[in-house]
């Protein structure tokens, strides 16, 4: 007769070092890791502190997108994002004929937009992404010669370093106004500028059909599209010294660059914002000059295109920008102007938004250290600067061989302050003590199943989970196994302060320099990270600061296996 029992238990075993053999395979870090189930175990709870900290003006320099425009979040008061950039010819020493007439000057600038369908006559119906703000927003934009010389940064300094900072928008607003020509979006379309709005539109452009070639359709995606003086481009690039269009340096000397400067529209009382493609962006001056042909009459004239871009244009030409961000209160956001009053004080609520906003700190375990555990296993009353139920984690590992399976912050979201407002896809936690990421980010090489790189590196995760039935965020889950493990495993591994923000793009892990000469006494930060700076969303999150039986407290979860 079989042992029934005897085969279950080494059935289980099987499945158990087969688990463990892939998630090994899986994350060379990660030791002893078992899968997401965790067989059913029960995590073990531990404390954490997690209070709030006010973002100061920070450099926000060369982003890979940017904001414009003006947005009314209900939790978090109102951001007014303006922007400055340099712009560089395509091709320098250009050489131009005679009798130049300009057509036309466009700016071009594309949005991040969806194709949601087309329809029979071939017309793309776009969704434009990452814009904020009722459909019928509307804003004021002008658009002004710039003013300031944006060096390249140096953050040693000062005097060029401090226009890269978020809040430098009166400077470059002060300077550009200065100049004579004003407003150079100045068409008499006032969708272009004193009732601008993001159009989702497709743009279509015809080319009308000759004696030589047939009608020719180019249908494009939605971007911003202006009419700019002519007269000034006139002046400014054909009229100028053939030495100030000879190299890159002497021509961002000479024309410094644009300055996008956004108010609210009289002719609408809501406003939007909407992260911009200023990199894809460029200006096309469309012209006409004599022709070069002896063949042809003295009249002929050719069709010229002169080409400035607002991105970089080869390896060794780059284009500097700043994103300036203001940020101001509303009868709404009172408890988020409170809350990061930058004392270290446990909160009940975490705030964290982008930009010039906020972002929290994490300080793992209770702070409480009356002793320590002897080489035995045994307590002794004394203290160790470490905190006692980090002792007590590394004296079950040791003395009574439990194995760390995993670990996770998991934050939930106060979908009651939150409603309404939209909410930030994604979170990221960092090693602020260091400025650097989680050896839990390193490991984790997964890709998003969608294609998203946005949505990389899903282990780690940060990525917000969504209630299936509202349709609104739930709660946000960070790993932090590996780190965990590398404060068991190493008694020199210092427990260091933990940096949570919201985040653009988990790809990218450069950090701004906060303006040294504006933190606010109290604080613990020096830097954020660039992606926070570039997101403009917030969210609030349930703190430390509840009583212990409150469910959604901020508490370190750790699964184990524990022998029997």
């Amino acid at each position: 007769m079989y042992n029934t029992s005897f085969f279950k238990k080494i059935l289980l075993i099987a499945a158990v070092a087969v688990f463990y053999s892939c998630d090994k395979e899986f994350n060379a870090i990660g030791d002893d890791l078992i899968g997401e189930n965790h067989f059913d175990l029960k995590a073990e709870d531990y404390n954490v502190t997690a209070y709030n900290q006010k973002v100061t003006p920070v450099a926000a320099n060369n982003l890979p997108v940017n904001a414009l425009g003006i947005y009314d979040n209900p939790v978090f008061g109102k951001t007014v994002a303006n922007f400055n950039t340099q712009v560089a010819l395509e091709s320098y020493a250009p050489t131009f004929g005679e009798g130049v007439v300009i057509d036309s000057v466009t700016l071009n600038i594309p949005y991040f937009s969806t194709a949601k369908s087309i329809d029979a006559q071939g017309v793309t119906t776009y969704e434009l992404d990452s814009i904020y703000g009722p459909e019928t927003g509307m804003i004021k934009l002008s658009v002004y010669e710039s003013g300031i010389f944006l060096n390249n940064y140096n953050a040693n300094n000062y005097d060029i370093s401090k226009f890269y900072n978020t809040d430098r928008n009166a400077d470059f607003q002060t300077k550009s106004e200065e100049f004579p020509t004003g407003r150079l979006n100045n068409s008499a379309n006032k969708s272009e500028n004193d009732n601008f709005f993001f159009n989702s539109k497709e743009i279509k452009e015809t080319t009308p059909k000759t004696e030589t070639a047939a009608e020719v359709i180019k249908r494009i995606k939605p971007e911003m599209r202006l009419h700019l003086n002519k007269d000034f481009f006139k002046t400014k690039i054909f009229d100028a010294p053939a030495s100030k269009l000879a190299s890159d340096d002497v021509f961002k000397n000479y024309f410094k660059g644009l300055y996008f400067k956004v108010e609210k529209s009289t002719q609408s009382s809501t406003t939007r914002m909407a992260m911009m493609n200023f990199r894809g962006g460029k200006i096309n001056i469309f012209y006409k000059q004599k022709t070069a042909d002896t063949k042809d009459a003295e009249t002929a004239m050719d069709s010229k295109t002169l080409i400035l871009n607002l991105g970089s244009t080869t390896s060794t030409t780059s284009v500097n920008t700043v994103s300036l961000l203001g940020e101001e209160s509303t009868p709404t956001s009172g408890d988020y102007t409170t809350a990061t009053a930058n004392d270290v004080t446990p909160d009940e609520r975490l705030y964290l938004k982008g930009g010039q906003g906020s972002m929290a700190v994490i300080e793992l375990f209770d702070k409480t250290d009356l002793g320590r555990y002897d080489a035995n296993g045994d307590w002794e009353t004394k203290p160790n600067n470490v905190s006692d139920e980090l002792d007590e984690i590394r004296n079950n590992v040791t003395s009574k061989n439990w194995l760390a399976n995993e670990a996770n912050l998991v934050f939930t979201i106060d979908s009651e302050k939150m409603a309404g407002a939209p909410e930030p896809g994604r979170i990221y936690l960092y090693d602020l003590t260091n400025n650097t990421v989680l050896t839990d980010y390193t490991a984790d090489r997964t890709s998003s199943l969608n294609g998203d790189p946005k949505k990389n590196r899903t282990v780690f995760n940060g990525i917000i989970n969504i209630d299936a039935t509202s349709k609104r965020g739930t709660t946000y889950k960070i790993r932090i196994t590996n780190h965990i493990r590398n404060l068991i495993k190493n008694a020199d591994v210092a427990n260091v302060k933990l940096g949570l923000v919201v985040t653009e793009d988990i790809n990218i892990i450069t950090s701004g320099r906060l303006d040294q000469t504006k933190i606010n006494v109290g604080s613990v930060i020096s830097a954020v990270p660039t992606a926070s700076v570039m997101n403009s969303l917030g969210t609030v999150l349930y703190g430390s600061n509840l009583p212990d039986n409150d469910t959604k407290r901020l508490k370190l979860e750790i699964y184990y296996t524990k022998p029997n």
